[in-house]
């Protein structure tokens, strides 16, 4: 049962003593895992409150507690933005509430992320990049997950599988998906820190800049693009470029080049996961709504695949046309193959010459063979008598070319289709 902004602050009174709340308001949040509120005190102080809605919500928010700990003065003197506070928790049952002492900085949606300024996107870059390249042993020391490149891999299949068994991933995504997570060279990567739960209801901004990042409750190792999911399904190509370059200037090290190309795999898989959990908290309403943002997403790439050869084959026309129009031009044959003799089987008449039909002009693709036409012809010996009846005159010539295309590569395949991004009431 969900819990009114004024249940929160009454909680939220006996986990900080001498908290007096004059006022409260609904605070964006994971719907499925937390209730959250904003509270006001007399001095105009703000804070926040998180309740979790079942055991594993409360694992997360004490595993965030063991993160903010392991800030350390020093580690936060360096970060960009501010990290949370807990000001005191309070259990009840099975479950911990926390309250922190709210941050400066407002909300905003990915819409008007994207359309912010681009001191903004620069600030969110560099944000990125201090998360990145906090130190390994902050998540070694609290004994949190850490993923090679190759653990990541191997984890993304055995969720892909998973995600199969419930036999409601169109077969366009799984394969898309499959080819992908089997294309090793797109999964060679530094693993580094990452949020791992970073999304625009987790970053804090005041006017241009990025003041405070919360949510620390999924902290890891692992790839990257992790964080920068959130960011490609915003679909708005300058925003996410110039997040990036901000980013790439921010490292340490340089960013491998398929970065986003995971990331995007990653923001379509995320539909996926939430079909799963959904399916396991028996949320009807949340299942209906991952399956229908899965055939939305199925639609638009095979949409894509469709215009996309489409275009091919018109390049490939228009270029046909242009050579046909220059070798006219020239005065030279469409043809320059000489007519082919073709020599009469014994007894069965005389040679006959046989024209070549004009071969259709070849592209100038390099990566595809054209198919060169066959010549026929048709001889027929005139019949003498009824003893000729039984002799036939046929002649075939002419050779073909194969045209084979190379198999579509899971790195090719994986680009930034408009991806259904996943808001705050959507995630778990």
């Amino acid at each position: 049962m969900r819990r009114t902004p004024l249940e929160l602050a009454a909680i939220a009174t006996a986990a900080v003593p001498g908290l007096a709340p004059t006022a409260t308001a609904f605070s964006p949040d994971d719907d499925a895992d937390f209730d959250s509120a904003l509270l006001l005190d007399p001095d105009g102080k703000r804070w926040r409150v998180r309740s979790p809605r079942h055991p594993e919500a409360s694992t997360r928010l004490e595993t965030e507690f063991m993160v903010l700990r392991a800030f350390t003065p020093a580690i936060r003197a360096e970060l960009p933005f501010h990290v949370p506070t807990i000001a005191g928790t309070v259990r009840q049952g099975d479950l911990t509430t926390f309250v922190y002492t709210h941050l400066q900085g407002a909300m905003l949606s990915i819409e008007e992320l994207s359309a912010g300024s681009p001191a903004l996107a620069r600030e969110i870059g560099t944000a990125l990049a201090a998360v990145h390249d906090l130190p390994l042993t902050l998540v070694t020391n609290a004994d949190l997950p850490s993923y090679s490149a190759n653990e990541f891999r191997q984890r993304k299949l055995n969720e892909l599988d998973q995600a199969a068994t419930t036999g409601k991933i169109p077969a366009t995504l799984l394969r898309r998906w499959e080819h992908a997570l089997e294309d090793v060279a797109l999964w060679r990567f530094n693993s580094s820190v990452v949020h791992g739960d970073l999304h625009e209801d987790n970053l804090m901004v005041q006017g241009d800049s990025v003041t405070a990042l919360t949510g620390w409750t999924d902290l890891r190792i692992g790839d990257p693009a992790d964080d920068f999911a959130w960011l490609v399904a915003s679909n708005e190509a300058s925003f996410v470029d110039a997040v990036l370059n901000s980013y790439t200037q921010a490292r340490r090290e340089t960013p491998d080049i398929h970065l986003l190309r995971r990331a995007a795999l990653l923001a379509e898989f995320a539909l996926a996961q939430y079909l799963v959990k959904a399916l396991a908290a028996g949320h009807q309403s949340m299942t209906a709504e991952a399956e229908s943002m899965l055939r939305t997403l199925a639609d638009d790439i095979d949409e894509q695949a469709r215009r996309e050869e489409e275009a091919a084959q018109s390049a490939e026309d228009e270029a046909a046309e242009l050579q046909a129009a220059e070798l006219q031009g020239a005065g030279i044959p469409s043809s320059p193959k000489p007519p082919v003799t073709v020599v009469a089987i014994p007894d069965a008449g005389p040679t006959v010459t046989v024209a070549t039909i004009a071969p259709a002009v070849e592209s100038e693709t390099p990566a595809s063979g054209a198919l060169d036409p066959s010549p026929e012809g048709t001889a027929a010996a005139p019949a003498d008598d009824a003893k000729d009846e039984e002799t036939k005159t046929g002649a075939e010539a002419g050779d073909s070319h194969g045209t084979g295309n190379a198999d579509d590569t899971s790195t090719a395949a994986i680009s930034v289709v408009k991806v259904t991004p996943l808001h705050t009431a959507n995630r778990f």
